[in-house]
């Protein structure tokens, strides 16, 4: 029997542009708090990044427990109200995954934003009933760099890493992939090839990918 491939899908810049959505959210926040992070700040801190980083860098102190879970529910809300009547695909992302499943590819989701954020894409976009593995902050306890999310994706689809495939934009998410011993794909949404680790392959949306173009990988 051939080995199966598995494909694990960030979801925020990869799924969907989020990002400048969560930049929204986050400027609305910080004003309320007299804080307006750059442009350039916010590339570097907050794409990729768990709430509890980004909260506890730009507020300067340790964000954690109750007060974490406060703040996060506040600006995660606000990027889903602010976010909802504009949910929309990256270019190509469905029927690639449509191709890939039939093809016999796993298909997972392993993001670092919260349950709530993935349901909301999930309700938008129809690819739920391709997936075998989803994969939210709540689910694991450390968060990208750290290569758990990977490692426990690639365990709910019963594979092992070097069967996984990676498509992620962030530098922490890459290297996130790469730590799990996943071949990984840069999606080119929030930063530039230069700006992120050494990947397998890079894109910008998924007009050319394929089933076949994944098998190339190995």
């Amino acid at each position: 029997m051939k080995e199966k491939i598995a494909v694990i899908f960030d979801m925020d810049g990869v799924i969907c542009h989020t990002n400048p959505y969560h930049s929204h959210a986050f400027r609305e926040f910080f004003s309320k708090r007299d804080l307006s992070p750059t442009d350039a700040e916010f590339a570097e801190h907050m794409f990729g990044k768990s709430n509890s980083y980004i909260l506890s860098h730009f507020l300067k102190r340790v964000v954690e427990g109750d007060e974490l879970l406060q703040m996060e529910d506040e600006k995660e809300s606000l990027f889903r109200q602010l976010y909802e009547p504009y949910v929309e695909p990256i270019e190509g992302i469905v029927g690639f995954m449509q191709d890939l499943k039939n093809n016999g590819a796993v298909l997972g989701v392993a993001t670092s934003a919260p349950r709530a954020n993935l349901d909301l894409i999930l309700s938008k976009v129809p690819i739920a009933g391709l997936m075998g593995s989803f994969l939210a902050s709540e689910n694991v306890k450390k968060h990208k760099p750290d290569p758990e999310v990977y490692l426990k994706s690639a365990e709910n689809l019963g594979v092992s890493p070097d069967q996984c495939v990676v498509f992620e934009d962030s530098f922490s998410g890459v290297s996130a992939g790469l730590r799990a011993g996943m071949r990984v794909v840069g999606v080119l949404s929030s930063h530039k090839k230069e700006e992120l680790p050494s990947c397998n392959l890079y894109i910008e949306n998924y007009r050319e990918m394929s089933f076949e173009q994944i098998k190339t990988l190995f």
